[in-house]
């Protein structure tokens, strides 16, 4: 396998407050390779996005801070460059698309000067040249009359066309990585098949590598190679996409995967997680899904911090969870499918589905 072309590794985010110390992000590691889209989901204030951002440079500090770990692009330790450095790269090589494109785009500048602005600011080009290519990406993301549309104002088109807009900014300069972050929230699901399928034709025509964050685990699945579940500031599991539908291991995964309705079984309650996401200015010792956590197995859930670890024994699938690490060494990992044999199957059982 190469290097990836980005790779988190051991990232601890704290944000000051009032209240005290916001331990957002917990030692998160994440690998995104060259022409992968990598799904990024879980519960709202997991982390997903602080992550991203820490990865554009983006977090105000104050309040925000970064107290360990490295994130390293193309070999390059971004929390290392320097704010000049970081304007070269964001933009040029890593780009990304924000939550709500109607906050997203400046009111009083015209849609053309906002998709120009980004070449003029990485290329030597002329300002003609950058509304060419300007013009040329608001076809490609597929938006009619992109002519007339460079000199119209944000508040004059739909939400699907404001998104669209900035996804057309976000790779009018074809970057090697795209972060999309929920691009499709606050679209109805006929706009949101639109500007996925605009993503998926994006990916093939210029073999960008795509972050993608979202709560909707049906719509991830349609473009996702690979996922990764965060859960409270850490990452809970990360595997392929047949693989978190087919077989979930991590005791969170399964209950959001529990939670999608199916449409050849009767209607009935979707099943929901008991209690809430634990608060991360004093986050729980050991797993911090413990305390809502199925398939609890003891105090070594309460004391002792599961490591991300490979159960397939090949770096497909990685959980942190004390069902399939060797905390107490009386077993070893379970393996995932009859392709993984590196390990026996341990002897423990657990209810309804843990160890099997």
């Amino acid at each position: 396998m190469t290097d990836p072309l980005l790779a988190i590794d051991d990232l601890h985010v704290h944000f000051h407050t009032e209240e005290g110390t916001v331990e957002a992000l917990d030692g998160v590691d994440l690998e995104v390779y060259g022409d992968e889209v990598v799904g990024v989901i879980g519960e709202s204030g997991c982390g997903k996005t602080v992550t991203m951002l820490s990865v554009m440079g983006l977090l105000q500090s104050p309040p925000a801070e970064v107290v360990g770990g490295s994130i390293r692009y193309d070999g390059r330790d971004l929390l290392t460059c320097s704010e000049s450095e970081l304007n070269e790269i964001r933009g040029e090589e890593i780009s990304m698309i924000y939550q709500d494109p109607m906050t997203s785009l400046n009111p009083v500048l015209t849609v053309g000067r906002q998709v120009s602005e980004v070449l003029l600011a990485h290329r030597d080009i002329s300002k003609r040249d950058a509304r060419e290519r300007s013009v040329e990406m608001l076809d490609a993301c597929g938006l009619a009359d992109p002519e007339r549309l460079m000199d119209e104002y944000p508040h004059s088109l739909s939400g699907g066309m404001r998104q669209r807009v900035m996804i057309a900014m976000a790779l009018v300069t074809e970057p090697n990585l795209l972060i999309a972050d929920e691009p499709t929230t606050a679209l109805d699901v006929t706009i949101q098949a639109q500007v996925m399928e605009v993503l998926r034709e994006l990916r093939s025509d210029h073999e960008v590598s795509i972050v993608f964050i979202t709560h909707d685990l049906p719509l991830v699945s349609e473009i996702a190679d690979r996922i990764a579940v965060m859960y409270a500031g850490t990452v809970a599991e990360t595997c392929s996409v047949e693989r978190l539908f087919d077989r979930p291991l991590h005791p969170y995964t399964r209950k959001l995967t529990e939670s999608i309705p199916k449409l050849d079984q009767p209607a009935t309650r979707l099943p929901s997680i008991d209690g809430t996401v634990p608060s991360l200015v004093d986050p729980p010792d050991g797993c911090r899904f413990a305390s809502r956590c199925p398939q609890f197995i003891g105090e070594e859930c309460r004391s002792v911090t599961p490591a991300l670890t490979d159960v397939s024994g090949t770096g497909r699938h990685e959980v942190a969870c004390h069902l399939y690490t060797d905390v107490s060494e009386a077993s070893p990992p379970w393996p995932v499918d009859d392709e993984d044999r590196t390990a026996q199957q341990p002897t423990a059982e657990t209810d309804d589905g843990g160890r099997r």
